[in-house]
């Protein structure tokens, strides 16, 4: 058995472009600019900070609401299918695709909120209308549905987050 998943969390790099296919099909992408900062510990050294980007694709109706929703610099969860693949640019070098294939977006800013703002978890899934009060992730405990922090979900519909 293979099992092909990857989750990530940064900030749109650019807007969503959306497209249709031959047959109909929404087709959105945007790249996803994921950042780790590190050094800098108790030897007082410099931090530095390092980014790995990836094209996100999502498809039909999640693709119809990241292109509404979605504007570059917001921060967004992203869940898919993880490939890579390699080709020769226009002038000649060797270059390295990192791409996220059929993927779910959560977005991760408040409505309304600067872009550059921080937020403490995600609070939209596109498609979701922009002033709709935000809800806190919810996840299976146990068998039983609960909130992130396992108390009760107030008989609210419970999605299952990877976390």
């Amino acid at each position: 058995m293979s099992y092909n998943r990857i989750f990530l969390i940064g900030n749109a790099g650019t807007d969503p472009e959306m497209r249709y296919t031959p047959n109909g099909n929404a087709v959105t992408s945007f790249r996803l600019a994921v950042s780790r900062r590190f050094g800098g510990g108790e030897g007082g050294g410099e931090q530095r900070e390092e980014t790995e980007w990836f094209t996100v694709q999502c498809w039909d109706r999640q693709a119809e609401s990241v292109n509404q929703y979605l504007t570059k610099g917001k921060k967004v969860f992203v869940e898919g299918r993880f490939r890579s693949r390699s080709f020769t640019g226009n002038d000649g070098t060797p270059r390295t695709v990192n791409e996220v294939a059929d993927s779910r977006v959560l977005f991760l800013d408040r409505a309304g909120q600067p872009q550059n703002a921080e937020s403490d978890g995600p609070q939209q899934q596109a498609g979701e209308q922009a002033d709709r009060p935000a809800q806190s992730p919810r996840r299976r405990v146990g068998g039983t549905a609960g909130a992130a922090g396992g108390g009760k979900a107030n008989g609210d519909d419970v999605e299952e987050l990877p976390w």
